[in-house]
């Protein structure tokens, strides 16, 4: 039985804050720090015009660091708030709350199992990040639930009336003993979701997320869904993200209708030291009154961001240079997590 008091709000729904952590010398940020800490002030700079910001740092020294770099850079810090936690590495987006929400002020930190996506990666201080904001006061009253399941904030989008959308290319990795009635149930439950969606195409070479959801597709307002296509057909990736935007076309809304689809232009292949790079427009961030969208340095860059912008009526669209943050196989969403109003 689906307990109804709490739901999974969209992204776009208000929201209170965004949280991040801030790459250092000893994640996997070490050799190109400099130059990943331009993504990190130009994001920060960003989100503070629209909204408070959160920064998990590893310790004092870096705190102040981070606090020369964003005021050289005019951001108002009265908008930030710093919470020292160790961590592993800067993907809030997988290792951080996902939040459920529901009237008169209650909110529940959903805590699922993070597992380094499947074990490629060390993630025991990752798996306890939520518990260490809980422990530092960071969410009031909230309530803290652990979920012994492995599941990762990018592998999972939400509309806010029920329907959550995924790909069983992920899940099934993390989980291959269990079926997909089983996995929609778990969804279900753990999300208090009516309904779980599920793609069996899309992938992006460099990405080693095992197909999360926001690298492909993305639901909008008004019964939209905004998708990374691609209209190159010698691209190794044109088949698979045809027949991905062939199953959207497919799905159907809660009454029954079509969804609007935006497919997204295609970034030229970008390529370092011989390996490809994940270069989506769809890991974009939706904040208050804003979409905060991926720039890689292409020519298609301006035309994602004008897609994305129809996508989201009455929002202004700020691009933030990403380039750097796909060489460790992730892009602007994936490094954030939005926290729903009132939580904070």
């Amino acid at each position: 039985m689906i307990d109804h008091s709490l739901r999974l709000p969209a992204e776009w729904e208000p929201q209170s804050a965004v949280l991040i952590a801030w790459p250092h010398a000893g994640t996997d940020w070490a050799d190109r720090l400099a130059e990943v800490e331009t993504t990190y002030v130009a994001l920060a700079a960003a989100v503070t015009r629209f909204q408070s910001l959160i920064i998990v740092v590893a310790n004092n020294e870096l705190r102040l660091r981070v606090q020369a770099l964003l005021t050289g850079e005019g951001v108002d810090l009265s908008k930030i708030r710093f919470v020292e936690l160790p961590y592993d590495d800067t993907w809030l987006r997988d290792s951080g709350p996902i939040t459920l929400s529901g009237d008169g002020g209650q909110y529940q930190l959903t805590d699922f199992r993070f597992t380094g996506w499947g074990g490629k990666f060390g993630a025991e201080q990752d798996d306890a990040l939520i518990a260490g904001l809980v422990q530092a006061g960071v969410f009031g009253k909230a309530k803290h639930k652990r979920i012994d399941w492995a599941l990762e904030g990018g592998g999972i989008e939400s509309d806010g009336e029920g329907t959550v959308l995924t790909t069983w290319r992920c899940l099934t990795q993390r989980h291959p003993e269990q079926s997909r009635a089983q996995m929609t149930e778990i969804l279900g439950d753990s999300l208090h979701a009516q309904r779980v969606l599920w793609l069996d195409y899309g992938y992006l070479e460099g990405d080693d997320t095992d197909a999360h959801i926001d690298t492909l597709a993305r639901f909008a307002p008004g019964e939209r869904i905004v998708y990374q296509d691609c209209d190159d057909a010698s691209d190794p990736h044109h088949d698979e993200l045809k027949r991905m935007g062939e199953e959207l076309a497919a799905l159907r809304t809660p009454g029954g209708k079509p969804y609007a689809l935006y497919p997204l232009p295609w970034a030229k292949p970008i390529v370092d030291d011989g390996r490809r790079l994940a270069a989506s427009y769809a890991n974009y961030l939706i904040v208050n009154d804003a979409v905060l969208v991926p720039a890689y340095g292409d020519t298609a860059d301006d035309e994602a961001a004008r897609i994305i912008g129809e996508a989201h009526p009455g929002r202004e669209i700020v691009q933030v240079p990403c380039r750097p943050l796909i060489w460790q196989n992730g892009s602007l969403h994936c490094i954030t997590m939005q926290l729903p109003a009132g939580i904070v």
